[in-house]
């Protein structure tokens, strides 16, 4: 992975734009990352992986506590916001 700092991708950020087309660019100020830059294709391919396993968690936890015995209306309670 690249890397430039906070002030490079600022003075010459055309060129930065260009490097995350090709690969992700890390950006450092004072020594630590402060943001990743990336294509579009390359955040909408991690957008699309981490819903999917968003869905996927759900979709066992749903399981593991119907074959666990907890009804919807638990669920319910057990979400509900009585503060």
């Amino acid at each position: 992975m690249q890397t430039v700092t906070a002030n490079q991708a600022k003075t010459q950020f055309g060129a930065f734009i260009d490097m995350a087309q090709k690969a992700p660019v890390r950006v450092m100020r004072h020594e630590r990352v402060v943001g990743v830059m990336v294509s579009p294709e390359d955040y909408e391919a991690m957008r699309a992986y981490f819903a999917d396993r968003l869905v996927r968690t759900m979709d066992r936890t749903a399981n593991q506590a119907a074959q666990a015995g907890l009804t919807p209306a638990q669920v319910d309670a057990l979400l509900a916001d009585e503060s």
